[in-house]
């Protein structure tokens, strides 16, 4: 391989913005954003909108959908 080509790979905390769960594990990912670990180092924190955590495949919940405001919506783009 070629030096100095590849992305820094570091430990970094990804957090689910929709619950409290939290993970380090390693990535080439970077954020200006830091989060002290349970381990007591400072790790670079990346936010993600859904994990294993809040994911209803994992979790065995499905989430309501909002069919009414699909159903206006196709309406009017339709005329119906």
């Amino acid at each position: 391989m070629k030096a100095d080509i590849h992305p820094a790979y570091r430990e970094v905390v990804f957090a689910d913005s929709s619950s409290e769960f939290k993970f380090l594990t390693r990535s080439t990912m970077s954020s200006s954003e830091t989060i002290q670990w349970e381990d007591g180092n400072t790790y670079p924190l990346i936010r993600v909108e859904v994990s294993s955590a809040s994911h209803p495949f994992y979790t065995g919940k499905k989430q309501m959908v909002m069919a009414a405001g699909r159903v206006e919506k196709f309406n009017k783009k339709y005329n119906r």
